[in-house]
C-alpha cells in the first residue's frame, strides 16, 4: 500500500509547524542533558530498530510511549498501544488529555486513558516528556535537531510524515506487534478495493477531479502527490486529477501554489474536493464534529461568496466537496485511510 516514495511538507504544515514553535521556547534542553541515562540496565531481549536516522536499539516490551505526532499515534493505536504522552501538530499549550475524545482530532475515540501534553510535534516540551520516563519515543523529521537529546531520555524512533507503511512496520516491530501490523496493511488495500468498486460507477460519468487545498481561500494549492494520501488515493479509485492547461507534472511532489483567478482554466473538471485547514491554536477541538466544522466553516463561506468558484461547471452541478486537510495529510495510514474513505463515500456516493 505504498502510495508516495517521497515527498515535501505542503507549505500549510510547515507554516503551522514553525509559527507554533516560535511561541515555545527550549528552555529544558540543558536540564534533558544532564539527567539522561535511557536504558542504563543491560538487557537480553533487545531489537535494532531502522528508522529515518539510523539504528535503534529497543529492549523489552515498551510500556510509556511517547508520541510526536498524530501520523504516529495513528500507527500506535491502530496496533493497540496506548500512548503515554502526546504531542499534536496543531494544538498545544493547553492541559493534559483528559478528555481525548474530545481533546484530539479522530484518534481520540481510541484513547482509554489520560495523555499527557508534551506541547507540539515540532517542538515538544523536553522537560514534560522527561517527567513521563517514557521507554521509547516515536517522532518525525521534524525532531532531527533534537534527535540526541530525545535519545538521551529514551530510545528515539524518527520517521518521515510520507512513509506512514514504513513507519506502521517500525512501531509494530518495537512494540512487538509484527503479525499485526501486516494484518493491517492487508485490511486497508482491501478497504481500498472495495472503495474503488463502489465509486466505479461516478469514476465513469464524472471521472475528473480538482483537488485544492486551502487554509484562507487566499493561498490555494493545486492537489498532486504533494498532497500524499489526499490525492494519491483518489487517483488509486480512478480520478484524473485535473490541472491548468500545459501544467507538467515535473515536480510532483512539490505542492503548487495557485490563484482563483486560475479556476476556470480547469473548468473541465467533473468535481471539485476542497482540503481545508482553518487553523487556530487557542480554539478547543470539543469533538469531530467540531474540529471538521471550525476548520471548513470559513473555507465554505468563501467559496459560496466567490463568482470566479460558483461558475465552475461542478459548483453549478453540487459537485464541490469540503473535507478536513487534516483527515488525510495529518493521518495518511490505516486509520486516516479508513475516515478519508468513509468522508468520500458519504459525501459523493449519496450525492450521485
Amino acid at each position: 500500500m505504498k502510495r508516495v516514495a517521497s515527498i515535501r511538507l505542503l507549505p500549510w504544515i510547515a507554516l503551522t509547524v514553525v509559527a507554533i514553535s516560535a511561541c515555545q521556547g527550549r528552555a529544558d534542553q540543558a536540564t534533558v542533558n544532564s539527567s539522561s541515562s535511557p536504558q542504563s540496565e543491560a538487557q537480553t531481549d533487545c531489537q535494532t530498530i531502522q528508522h529515518e536516522l539510523g539504528e535503534t536499539e529497543v529492549c523489552g516490551q515498551p510500556q510509556k510511549v511517547v508520541v510526536l505526532g498524530p501520523h504516529l499515534l495513528e500507527s500506535l493505536l491502530a496496533l493497540g498501544v496506548q500512548p503515554i504522552a502526546f504531542a499534536d501538530i496543531e494544538v498545544g499549550g493547553r492541559r493534559d488529555y483528559d478528555n481525548p475524545s474530545q481533546q484530539i482530532p479522530y484518534l481520540g475515540r481510541y484513547i482509554t486513558q489520560t495523555v499527557v501534553n508534551v506541547g507540539t510535534a515540532a517542538n515538544p516540551s523536553l522537560e514534560s516528556i522527561l517527567k513521563v520516563q517514557p521507554d521509547l519515543i516515536l517522532g518525525t523529521e521534524w525532531n532531527a535537531s533534537e534527535y540526541e537529546t530525545l535519545s538521551n531520555i529514551a530510545p528515539t524512533l524518527l520517521f518521515e510524515w510520507a512513509e506512514p507503511e514504513i513507519a506502521l512496520r517500525a512501531i509494530a516491530q518495537a512494540v512487538n506487534r509484527t503479525e499485526q501490523a501486516e494484518q493491517i496493511l492487508v485490511k486497508a488495500e482491501q478497504q481500498i478495493a472495495a472503495a474503488r468498486e463502489d465509486f466505479a460507477p461516478v469514476v465513469s460519468t464524472h471521472p475528473k477531479l480538482l483537488l485544492l487545498s486551502s487554509r484562507n481561500f487566499q493561498d490555494m494549492y493545486l492537489g498532486n502527490s504533494g498532497h500524499g494520501m489526499c490525492s494519491s488515493l483518489l487517483e488509486e479509485m480512478g480520478f484524473q486529477l485535473v490541472a491548468p492547461p500545459g501544467f507538467e507534472w515535473s515536480d510532483p511532489a512539490s505542492p503548487l501554489p495557485i490563484s482563483i483567478e486560475t479556476l476556470p482554466q480547469m473548468n473541465e473538471a467533473d468535481s471539485v474536493i476542497m482540503l481545508g485547514s482553518n487553523f487556530n491554536p487557542s480554539e478547543h477541538v470539543a469533538g469531530d464534529d467540531r474540529f471538521d466544522s471550525d476548520r471548513l466553516a470559513d473555507i465554505k463561506r468563501s467559496w459560496a461568496e466567490s463568482a470566479i468558484a460558483l461558475s465552475l461547471e461542478a459548483s453549478k452541478a453540487g459537485r464541490v466537496y469540503f473535507i478536513p486537510a487534516y483527515l488525510c495529510l495529518g493521518l495518511p495510514g490505516p486509520i486516516g485511510t479508513e475516515l478519508y474513505l468513509k468522508e468520500l463515500e458519504q459525501q459523493m456516493l449519496t450525492d450521485n
